[in-house]
């Protein structure tokens, strides 16, 4: 062997959540394990995430009394997913899920909480659980990480002033303004920063937390991490994959893995003529919040192989503002607020605002035509909303930016009918659609879209309002306007695997020694998001089945 090749048993390419569980698993199993990861940071999406796990029946949930089973699940599954991927799969998310998750606790630095009342994203489908099946990292120092803590990816957004909190947290943090909930967690916030500054200590939330206590168990095991290694091409020999020619510190390398090989390096949402070709229009790479270094290059390496692919044309949409020279931020609770709708390039209401993310954008693709432009659409609120809620990156009664205001990202106005005419809109449509929404709002009832029927539209609801905590009436001026585009946490489309994560062929054969996980690989959930947490948590479930598998340890059998 030359000083630019090297051996080992299992070669898993990419960092985030999915990888790094894949490469304790095999090293706990005794193999030997080497991590390449393409950009200078490690983390991937799963850094820059909310760090929710979907774990249905997990230890946790019955650790807090609440009731699950593999069958309600199961149920669940089958009424949000039907039969877009295969059962087998399904069933091996399932049985997997649990027992993964304890693992991670008995033989990592991972430490979880249950997220109370968190719910399925439709907890009134057969199976669905309102008090939810999501777990989150507990808070971490990341000071522990020593000079390693420099190399996380960072987060999408910036939480101002270093605060950290959990997923709890922040859903009463929205409240601030209204419940005393709201302001108690506020104050623990508030006086967790003023400690951790005190204490020197580093405080990483959410999908930070979850990679860093990760790495520092990879840290702990001395599993190799090369960052600055992107994958060029899989070797095959005899119809095997074998290893990979990679490139490190910008030379070229060849590793060999003779126990298999397992591409965990994400999706293609930062490839611009890959998102051309397979998905809606319109589609760009500047709504993304997925990881830079998505560009597909996994996926395309598999499909030169021979691999087949599905659900290309997917993503994990989401409803997202893009503000000049910043960042795009993907909107989850301020659509639950009351008083903020939503309306298409004619003024019109044309969804339940506070649904599922990747359902809202959904209905903006179905609903976009030439006559009838859904892309972009518009948020509008009110000063009451502006007042009360949160907004992106704004706090209750925070003044807007001059920026904000000057480079239209955000639009005010005196009155409806002068914000429709900034808007291009026929002033008496976009009046006429907040007129019938605040009659629901008084009413309580959304007789056009349901918005706040459902359990998870209450979740990020103000509790305060009645009837309806998702409804309240625009009438306090000025009023306001915020562009929409369909936005994502990266794509859903890759490699096809089977239920041990196999990489299966154009013929549905396998492709032996080849494993994909995450959004590397055709997401198990289909076109839906049962559940937060649901992108991670099928990272890392699949990555912990590809490790057994490769290890000849018996998974739980689908």
């Amino acid at each position: 062997m030359d000083d630019q090749s090297y051996e080992t048993d299992v070669l898993i390419v990419g960092s985030g959540g999915g990888g790094m569980t894949a490469a304790l698993v095999a090293h706990k199993a005794g193999l030997k394990t080497i991590i390449i990861e393409k950009t200078p940071y490690y983390g991937g999406s799963t850094a820059r995430s909310g760090g929710g796990i979907w774990v249905p029946n997990n230890y946790l949930m019955r650790e807090a009394g609440v009731d699950d089973s593999l069958e309600q699940a199961r149920t669940y599954m089958q009424a949000t997913i039907g039969n877009r991927t295969p059962q087998i799969c399904q069933d091996a998310y399932l049985q997997n899920a649990g027992p993964m998750l304890e693992w991670l606790r008995d033989h990592t630095d991972l430490k979880c909480r249950y997220m109370p009342g968190y719910p399925d994203y439709y907890p009134e489908k057969p199976g669905g659980k309102a008090q939810g099946r999501a777990v989150e990292p507990e808070l971490f120092n990341g000071k522990l990480l020593g000079a390693d803590l420099t190399q996380l990816n960072p987060p999408f957004i910036e939480v101002p002033g270093g605060m950290a909190f959990t997923a709890r947290e922040y859903q009463q943090l929205g409240m601030v303004m209204r419940t005393w909930q709201g302001k108690l967690a506020a104050t623990r916030i508030g006086m967790r920063l003023v400690w951790h500054r005190l204490t020197c200590q580093k405080t990483l939330m959410m999908g930070q937390a979850l990679i860093a206590r990760l790495r520092l168990s990879l840290k702990k095991r001395d599993i190799p991490l090369w960052l600055n290694t992107p994958l060029k091409e899989l070797i095959v020999e005899n119809g095997r994959i074998v290893g990979a020619k990679v490139e490190r510190d910008g030379k070229p390398c060849t590793i060999y893995a003779y126990r298999g090989v397992i591409l965990a390096a994400g999706d293609f949402a930062h490839n611009l003529d890959m998102r051309l070709k397979y998905q809606r229009h319109p589609i760009t790479t500047d709504w993304t919040t997925a990881s830079h270094g998505n560009t597909g290059d996994a996926i395309l390496a598999g499909m030169r192989i021979g691999a087949a692919v599905d659900l290309m044309e997917e993503a994990w949409w989401g409803p997202t503002t893009k503000p000049p020279g910043k960042p795009p931020f993907f909107h989850v609770g301020e659509r639950g607020y009351p008083g903020l709708i939503m309306v298409n390039q004619k003024g019109q209401r044309f969804t339940n605002e506070s649904a599922s993310y990747v359902e809202v954008v959904q209905v903006m693709y179905q609903k976009h035509t030439d006559d009838n432009r859904h892309i972009p659409c518009y948020f509008i609120f009110d000063q009451r909303y502006r007042n009360n809620y949160i907004f992106g990156r704004l706090f209750p009664r925070q003044p807007i930016p001059r920026e904000f205001l000057q480079n239209g990202y955000i639009k005010k106005a005196d009155s409806l009918e002068k914000l429709a005419g900034q808007l291009g809109m026929n002033p008496s449509v976009l009046v006429d659609t907040v007129n019938r929404f605040n009659g629901f709002a008084r009413s309580g009832k959304d007789l056009d879209y349901g918005r706040g029927d459902s359990a998870y539209d209450n979740y990020y609801g103000d509790q305060t309002v009645k009837p309806n905590p998702n409804l309240a009436p625009l009438q306090q001026a000025p009023f306001y306007a915020v562009e929409v585009v369909p936005g994502d946490l990266g794509t859903k489309g890759g490699l096809v695997t089977d239920e041990f994560a196999r990489v299966l062929r154009q013929d549905g054969g396998v492709i032996e020694g080849l494993y994909c996980v995450g959004n590397n690989s055709a997401s198990v959930m289909g076109t839906t998001y049962p559940g937060p947490g649901c992108t991670i948590g099928s990272s890392m479930v699949f990555g912990y089945i590809a490790a057994r598998h490769i290890a000849g340890i018996n998974s739980k059998s689908p």
